[in-house]
């Protein structure tokens, strides 16, 4: 057992400094990236996606984000009838849209029998579990890299820590891994196992190792609100994935509940439109929590706790309302410290500490 001292950060320990700077508009602000992948191709875009999880990674969330060059990991519970209906149908979103698979034999038979049936190559992968920490998960990344060769782009994760970073890019073959354990809104991992790591510090800590090998990094778990995705970016994340904040919106996929509108006998004609129920809230999970275990997994195993929490959100309309507050936070921010481009944001960020959560 031993003790590591130094002091580790969460979003809601800093605040970013601003600073003087040559005049520069919001508007004028380019968000977008353009990445070469280690061992793939390049992409340019909003680099901002939309989590596999069930909820939010579905196919309705990547024709909206694709329209706005955002991305979404899809969820890993389609069917190959639902898969080929997107890669066919839209071949503009593939540019968008993670393909997510796990790490059991079933999964890279899944894909295999899409990758049969499809009329176009799928050019980004996310290979997803909890835990990335073992041998078998980076072995089974680098089975993936054989099966689809150099040109498509492998996300992987989760992990957070730097060492993990190093093997899952030279090791796995991986293009960006993905940084996060216990962060999320609706994740109980660090309660349950107490295992975790604070997430602006393993942003920081992983950036460093993986733009030093040529890789890439996507943060994982811990925004609640525009800001923290701006620090996320300002510590170094190449893309940052999203869950919590696009819960709710009309792209999500799961059980809302409804208000009924009531109107007396007296009461004025409406339109037939303000008479239907309206969504008021989303039943939003997390993939390692009982409810999810229940309805994909065929029930939590004896062996096994439920690690998420499962919350009804408030409803939040189109999730373009939402990306464009975050898009804004960004865009202020950079304005701020004077970055012309997200690229430099990180070059012109200084943290402070704050005393308490703010």
């Amino acid at each position: 057992m031993r003790i590591v001292d130094e002091v580790k950060l969460d979003f809601c320990d800093v605040l970013i400094c601003p600073k003087r700077s040559q005049a520069i508009t919001r508007a004028g602000v380019d968000l977008e990236r353009k990445y070469k992948f280690l061992h793939s191709t390049e992409w340019q875009g909003l680099p901002l996606i939309a989590s596999n999880m069930t909820a939010t990674g579905t196919i309705a969330m990547a024709k909206s984000l694709g329209r706005k060059g955002a991305m979404t990991a899809l969820h890993k519970f389609y069917t190959v009838p639902e898969l080929r209906y997107l890669f066919d149908e839209f071949p503009g979103l593939i540019q968008h849209t993670f393909y997510t698979l796990g790490v059991k034999d079933e999964d890279f038979k899944k894909l295999e029998t899409v990758l049969s049936k499809t009329k176009f190559e799928i050019p980004f992968y996310c290979v997803d579990a909890a835990c990335g920490y073992t041998d078998f998960f980076v072995t089974r990344v680098a089975r993936l890299r054989e099966m689809v060769g150099g040109t498509p782009v492998i996300m992987a994760g989760n992990i957070a820590t730097p060492e993990m970073v190093q093997e899952l890019l030279l090791v796995g073959k991986a293009d960006i891994v993905k940084i996060g354990i216990g962060p999320g809104s609706v994740c109980k991992t660090r309660a349950v196992t107490g295992c975790g790591y604070p997430q602006l510090s393993a942003i920081i800590e992983c950036a460093d190792v993986a733009h030093g090998l040529n890789g890439h990094i996507c943060a994982d778990g811990g925004c609640r609100e525009p800001g923290d995705v701006v620090k996320a970016f300002a510590a170094g994340a190449d893309y940052v994935m999203l869950g919590g904040m696009l819960a709710g919106t009309e792209e999500c996929e799961g059980e809302w509940r409804y208000w009924e509108p009531s109107f007396s006998p007296s009461s004025r004609a409406v339109d037939k439109a303000d008479k239907e129920p309206k969504k008021k809230s989303f039943l939003f999970y997390g993939m390692s929590s009982r409810e999810a275990n229940d309805k994909y997994c065929g029930g939590l195993k004896d062996y096994r706790a439920a690690e998420g929490t499962c919350e009804f959100v408030p409803y939040k309309g189109p999730v373009e309302r939402v990306l464009q507050e975050i898009t804004g936070g960004m865009r202020s921010a950079c304005a701020y410290v004077g970055a012309k481009k997200l690229k430099d944001l990180s070059k012109c960020t200084t943290f402070v500490r704050v005393n308490r959560p703010y």
